[in-house]
């Protein structure tokens, strides 16, 4: 294996560049030094607001869910106040 290291420092990084000759190996080693880049630069940040966009949003969901519930029993109970009033309906009475 022919490996050598290049200091260029044009690339905007420390300067060093690994090159093997087996492009596999070239792409394998440039892409994790950018995950350990971007790893280190707090890019990841990102990873942390987007799971407290999710307990927002299944809070959110969850209260609507109460509502939702509450008001299918009121509506439920008061269908079933007017059923039976319509069932005992009666000309001289009133529910």
């Amino acid at each position: 294996m022919n490996a050598r290291i290049a200091r260029t420092g044009r690339d905007g990084r420390d300067g060093r560049e690994f090159r093997t000759g087996i492009p596999q190996v070239d792409f394998l080693i440039t892409f994790l030094s950018a995950r350990v880049e971007r790893a280190r630069s707090g890019e990841l940040d990102r990873g942390a607001s987007a799971v407290e966009w999710v307990i927002i949003s299944a809070v959110v969901v969850a209260i609507v869910g109460v509502v939702a519930a509450i008001i299918n029993a009121a509506l439920s109970e008061g269908a079933n106040k007017v059923g039976d009033c319509i069932k005992g309906a009666d000309a001289g009475k009133t529910c």
